[in-house]
């Protein structure tokens, strides 16, 4: 009887610093955020944030598509300009 009444009270003795431990951690913290139901709230308000942000440099990347675009046509210019007088004689002047 007091070997059943000893290992239940060492059982409880090592689960309370096994609990703590496990609380502390960051798997218990992300436990406990998925039972806070305000958790889902700051969730979503991320999820929105995140989309947003996702939007912005969408925009940003496509806007710089655009100036690269324009950028090598204005190369390309530049060098036809540059060669055209190599490939053409000089007129007598």
């Amino acid at each position: 009887m007091w070997e059943i009444a000893l290992a239940g009270l060492l059982f409880v003795a090592l689960l309370i610093p096994i609990t703590a431990i496990l609380v502390d951690s960051p798997l218990g913290r992300s436990f406990a955020r998925r039972l806070d139901p305000q958790s889902e709230v700051t969730a979503k308000a991320d999820v929105l944030e995140l989309q947003r942000k996702v939007e912005v440099l969408e925009a940003e990347v496509e806007e710089m598509r655009s100036t690269l675009a324009a950028t090598r046509d204005e190369m390309q210019f530049v060098q036809r300009l540059l060669e055209k007088p190599k490939n053409q004689p000089q007129s007598p002047g």
